[in-house]
């Protein structure tokens, strides 16, 4: 059997993946709830969402890279560490 090998980022370059996927992701359900809720399912509403969702992900994505190592260490000061 073959097995393909799938090429891997380096660890270096987690934080900004994840940062990068959160930011998109939540990004894009946010605006397209805020959108939907703004001007409904109208005529050009696939339009207008990913519009609003390119201006919130520019800021999500360096707000994600910023906040992402303060929340981490807020939730570790509030669980117990695992054992």
């Amino acid at each position: 059997m073959h097995r393909r090998r799938v090429m891997k980022l380096p660890a270096r370059f987690a934080h900004p993946l994840f940062s990068l996927l959160l930011s998109g992701l939540m990004s894009l359900l946010v605006s397209g709830v805020a959108t939907w809720q703004t001007i409904g399912l109208i005529a050009g509403f696939a339009g207008k969402w990913l519009s609003a969702w390119l201006g919130s992900w520019a800021v999500a994505f360096p707000s994600v890279m910023v906040m992402a190592p303060l929340v981490r260490r807020v939730v570790a000061s509030c669980v117990h560490p695992r054992t």
